[in-house]
C-alpha cells in the first residue's frame, strides 16, 4: 500500500539479478513486447463490450473525480465508515469531538484487508458472516482540523491526537448480515471487536523469548502491546484471521545509526519516523527501547469466533513488510502461507508448517504456525524457480554471519534472504494461490528506482513505474514443493504509451491498469485486481477482472473506479459471487488536500465533514452474479 510519505523504500543493497531483468529477457524472447503494445488499442470500440473475455459487464471508463463509479446495472452501499460505532457504548462519529476513548470503540482508519468468515462456523449460507478488517494507518491531515498536511502534520500532533491515531490502527471484527438487497452491521454482536496499537498479544514461534525481543516493559520477550501498519492479510483452513504488519518502521523515532545494531536497523528502514508517537510513549523511542521495533513486522493470528482468545504474533513466518499471508494446502496436508515483502527490491516468501492441519479438531491447529520452514524465492532464467529454506545452520545462516539461532533468522529475515541470494522484486504485494487452477499469483506493484545500468539491454524500460503480475506453477502441482516454474501474466501500463506493456491483444481503452496490488478470485477461479497507483498515470485507482485461461487470458476489464486520492483494497466475494466487498482507503489523499479543503468529501459529501475511509458493498441490481 502507498503511504503519502512513501512506503516503497529501498533498503536492499543486493546486487542480484532483478526480476525486472528476467521478465524483460523472457518477454523479449516471446516476442510480445513490441507486438502487443501496437495491437492493444486496435478495434478498441468493438472490443470494449465484446471479445474473448468471459466477463460481460460494461466497462467503467477511466476517470479521476470526487466519487466512485460502477457499471450501470450495479449498485454500491456503504457498509461502515471510519468513526462508526463497533462496540457497545461507541459514540456516533463527530470529527470535531474526537478522543482516544471514543475511537477505541469505533471503526478505525484506512481499512485495508477484508476477510469473511461464515456464521455459524462451517455454514454454507451467503447471508451472514464475520467480516474482519485491517486498519493500516492514519492520514493526520484528513483526520484533524488545523494540522496541515504531509509528514510534518503527523509530527506535530499533540498527545491526545497521537493516542487517537494509536486507537485508529489495528483491526476490527464485525458481524454482518444480508436483509433483502441490503447488508448491515449487526449491532451488539458478541463477536464485535476492536484491536489496536495497545491490545495485549503474545509472541509465538522461534523469536518468542529471544534476547532481541526483550524490553524493559517485557523482560520475557514473549508479550507485546498492539499491532499497526496492518496491510493485507489472509486466513487459515481452521478459520482464523491472519493480519499482516507492513510498514512498521515509520512509527519509531530516533537515529538508526545510533541503534545497537545499526546494520539491522538500516536494513529494516528505521530512522525515518513519520509519526509523533515516540514523543509520548517511550516504547517508540529507539534510544530508550531499541528492541521494540523487533516486536513488529509480523503476521498476527486472531480468532474472529473467540473474542477472548489472545492474538498471537507468528514469528516463524518471518519479519518484514508483510503484504498478505494467503494459504494453500500441500499434498501431504501441511499448510503453506505465501507472503510478499512490500518494498522495492525485496522478496517473495512462503512458509510451510512442520505438521499437517487437522480438519476435524480445530483446537489441534492452535499453534500450528509456530513450527515450520520459511522459504524465499529465487526466479531463474528460462522460467524455473526454487524456494530456498531460511533455516539456521544451513548454508550461510550461521553464527559467523550473525545468526546464533532460528530466532535471529526470522527477526532478520531480510538479511538471511540476502545471503541466500534471493531475487529482488518490484514491491511484491499480494501473493495468492488460486484454489481453482492451483497456480500462485504475485502482484508486483512498481519500482521506479530501477537504474538503466541494472536493466538487461533487451529491456525497453529502465523504470517499472506500472508493475506486473507473475504466475507461479508449483512443482508437481504441490504447494509443498521447493521447485516450480514462473511466467508473466501481464505487464501493466498504458499500451501504446508506456513501453513494455503486455496484455491480451483484445485489451480495450478502459481495460489497461497500473500498479496491481491486492488480488482475489471468484468461484470460477477468475482474477480480480485492485490497484494502488497514487494516480501515477493521472487516473484513479480501480478494480479490474480478467480470465486466467482460454482466449480471454490477461484481458483485463475495468469494473470499479475509486474516488480521487483513494486506493482500492481487500476485494472479497461471497462464495456465491453475488456480493463484492471492497475497502476504500484514504479517499481525498494527495498534495494540498486537508481536513478543511479535501479534494473529496466521499462518502458523506457533507459540508465540514472530512472524507472517511469505508467498506462498501457492490451487488447487481437484479441480484445476479458479479461480473457474470
Amino acid at each position: 500500500m502507498t503511504y503519502d510519505f512513501s512506503d516503497d523504500e529501498d533498503s536492499n543493497p543486493s546486487g542480484e539479478t532483478t526480476i525486472r531483468e528476467l521478465i524483460e529477457r523472457r518477454l523479449s524472447r516471446r516476442g510480445v513486447l513490441a507486438g502487443l503494445a501496437g495491437m492493444a488499442l486496435a478495434g478498441k470500440a468493438a472490443q470494449a463490450q465484446a471479445g474473448p473475455s468471459t466477463f460481460t459487464f460494461k466497462e467503467v471508463p477511466h476517470s479521476n473525480d470526487a466519487t466512485h463509479h460502477v457499471p450501470d446495472d450495479y449498485e454500491v452501499q456503504v457498509l461502515i465508515r471510519w468513526g462508526d460505532p463497533v462496540l457497545p457504548g461507541g459514540a456516533p462519529h463527530d470529527p470535531s469531538k474526537q478522543s482516544a476513548s471514543a475511537q477505541a470503540l469505533q471503526f478505525g482508519y484506512n481499512n485495508d484487508f477484508l476477510g469473511i468468515h461464515p456464521l455459524p462456523p462451517g455454514s454454507t449460507s451467503n447471508d451472514r458472516f464475520l467480516l474482519v478488517v485491517n486498519h493500516e494507518y492514519t492520514n493526520t491531515n484528513l483526520m484533524f482540523a488545523g494540522i496541515g498536511e504531509g509528514r510534518e502534520a503527523r509530527l506535530r500532533v499533540d498527545r491526545e491526537q497521537a493516542a487517537i491515531e494509536m486507537a485508529a490502527h489495528g483491526g476490527a471484527v464485525l458481524e454482518i448480515a444480508r436483509e433483502g438487497r441490503q447488508w448491515k452491521v449487526v449491532e451488539g454482536s458478541r463477536y464485535a471487536r476492536r484491536i489496536d496499537a495497545n491490545t495485549s498479544m503474545r509472541i509465538g514461534g522461534p523469536a518468542s523469548g529471544h534476547a532481541k525481543m526483550k524490553t524493559s516493559a517485557d523482560p520475557t520477550g514473549a508479550a507485546v502491546f498492539g499491532m499497526f501498519g496492518n496491510c493485507a492479510g489472509g486466513e487459515t483452513p481452521w478459520g482464523t484471521w491472519l493480519t499482516c504488519e507492513e510498514n512498521v518502521s515509520f512509527y519509531f523515532g530516533g537515529e538508526a545509526a545510533k541503534h545497537p545494531e545499526p546494520v539491522l536497523a538500516a536494513r529494516y528502514g528505521l530512522g525515518r519516523t513519520a509519526y509523533a508517537w515516540s514523543r509520548y510513549a517511550d516504547r517508540f523511542d529507539l534510544a530508550k527501547e531499541p528492541n521494540e521495533p523487533h516486536r513488529f513486522g509480523w503476521v498476527v493470528e486472531i480468532d474472529p469466533y473467540d473474542p477472548a482468545w489472545q492474538p498471537a504474533k507468528r514469528t516463524a513466518l518471518g519479519r518484514f513488510a508483510h503484504e498478505g499471508a494467503h494459504h494453500a494446502v500441500a499434498k501431504d496436508g501441511r499448510v503453506v502461507c505465501y507472503m510478499g515483502d512490500d518494498s522495492r527490491g525485496e522478496y517473495v516468501y512462503k512458509f510451510v508448517t512442520s505438521k499437517p492441519w487437522n480438519p476435524t479438531d480445530r483446537a489441534a491447529n492452535r499453534d500450528l504456525l509456530d513450527e515450520g520452514t520459511l522459504h524465499v524465492a529465487r526466479f531463474d532464467e528460462g522460467g524455473k524457480m526454487i524456494w530456498m529454506p531460511l533455516v539456521h545452520g544451513q548454508g550461510p545462516l550461521t553464527a559467523a554471519n550473525g545468526f546464533a539461532d532460528q530466532g535471529d533468522v526470522v527477526i532478520a529475515a531480510r538479511r538471511a534472504a540476502d545471503l541466500l541470494k534471493a531475487t529482488p522484486m518490484d514491491r511484491p504485494e499480494d501473493v495468492e494461490p488460486n484454489k481453482v487452477n492451483g497456480r500462485v499469483y504475485v502482484a508486483l506493484t512498481n519500482n521506479g528506482s530501477r537504474k538503466p545500468e541494472e536493466v538487461n539491454p533487451a529491456n525497453p524500460r529502465a523504470r517499472n513505474d506500472h508493475g506486473h503480475i507473475l504466475e507461479i506453477t508449483p512443482g508437481d502441482g504441490d504447494h509443498g514443493s521447493t521447485e516450480g516454474t514462473w511466467d508473466i501474466l501481464l505487464a501493466a501500463g498504458r499500451p501504446g504509451v508506456d513501453a513494455g506493456t503486455s496484455y491480451n491483444p483484445a485489451i480495450s481503452a478502459e481495460g489497461w491498469l497500473t500498479c496491481p496490488d491486492n488480488v482475489t478470485f471468484d468461484s470460477k477461479g477468475r482474477l480480480w485486481i485492485a490497484t494502488d497507483s497514487g494516480e501515477v498515470a493521472g487516473t484513479a485507482d480501480g478494480l479490474y477482472a480478467c480470465d486466467l485461461d482460454g482466449p480471454g487470458r490477461a484481458l483485463t476489464r475495468q469494473f470499479f473506479v475509486a474516488p480521487i486520492g483513494a486506493e482500492v483494497c481487500g476485494p472479497t466475494l461471497t462464495p456465491d459471487d453475488r456480493t463484492l466487498f471492497l475497502a476504500i482507503q484514504h479517499p481525498g489523499e494527495g498534495k494540498g488536500s486537508s481536513y478543511e479543503t479535501p479534494t473529496t468529501r466521499w462518502p458523506d459529501f457533507k459540508d465540514g465533514t472530512p472524507p472517511r475511509p469505508s467498506v462498501i458493498v457492490i451487488t447487481r441490481k437484479d441480484g445476479g452474479v458479479i461480473g457474470s
